[in-house]
């Protein structure tokens, strides 16, 4: 497994067993949600618990991919290197999403936590083999496959079809629903002005220019650069194209 800041530390290869899941907050959403009883605990056996600094990769792509996982708390970005050298964000992974390619030998794309990250993660030949064993967790696989094939078809038409302030507006309805923050709260940016607008195809200052149009109209409130605050849903929406939110 690869956990890297550039060299692996024992903090972070520190890995503690998984000996019960009562105390996790996600498996509702997360790849063990059909799981129950003896089977739910002879899955977590098999597994370890990985905690990763900001900063520090999971997987690098094209690289070997030896474990796969689902993301207990914190955030992920799944990046690859275009030809020039630039890094571009594929996508984000958040509590209960899964992280790897199960069924394949490489990583189709790199791993790093953008905050503090806690993991459950498995072996991916010792996951593969359970999956095929439990056709219950084949149908939890397939669910998680197919609402990100989903999502991966929404962000396209994003990118392809709506303008730069429609972008953003989704951007943040995006963050906002998949953390679970109700209107009025702040909710957390994980990524720099840069990387929003390296993941939404735009530039730096039309990032910035639209986030100011949204302040100005009121739709949100912008404390720092770090944290937003959605002040009408119904606008910010309406700024999005008429969307609640990206995701299903």
């Amino acid at each position: 497994m690869y956990v890297e800041t550039g060299k692996m530390t024992a903090r972070a290869a520190a890995m503690a067993d998984i000996s019960s899941c009562a105390d996790c907050t996600i498996r509702s959403g997360a790849i063990c949600a059909g799981l129950g009883g003896d089977t739910l605990h002879e899955f977590f056996r098999r597994g370890r618990r990985v905690k990763l600094e900001r900063g520090q990769t999971l997987m690098w792509e094209g690289d070997a991919a030896p474990v796969v996982g689902s993301v207990r708390r914190g955030l992920l970005k799944l990046t690859s290197m275009l030809s020039d050298g630039r890094e571009q964000i594929l996508g984000l992974a958040l509590p209960g999403d899964f992280v790897g390619r199960p069924f394949g030998g490489r990583a189709t794309s790199t791993v790093t936590a953008l905050t503090e990250t806690s993991l459950c993660v498995f072996p991916r030949a010792v996951f593969d083999a359970f999956v095929a064993d439990h056709p219950e967790l084949q149908h939890e696989l397939l669910l998680h496959t197919l609402d990100a094939l989903d999502h991966a078809r929404r962000w396209m038409i994003l990118l392809a079809r709506k303008s730069a302030g429609e972008r953003v507006a989704s951007f943040l309805l995006e963050m906002a629903d998949r953390a679970g923050v109700a209107d009025g709260e702040p909710a957390e940016i994980v990524l720099s002005r840069q990387q929003m607008a390296d993941f939404l195809g735009l530039t730096i200052e039309t990032v910035s220019r639209k986030l100011t149009l949204l302040r100005q109209s009121r739709a949100v409130r912008l404390p720092d650069l770090k944290s937003f605050v959605i002040l009408n849903r119904a606008a910010l929406s309406d700024a999005a194209g008429g969307e609640d939110r990206l995701a299903a």
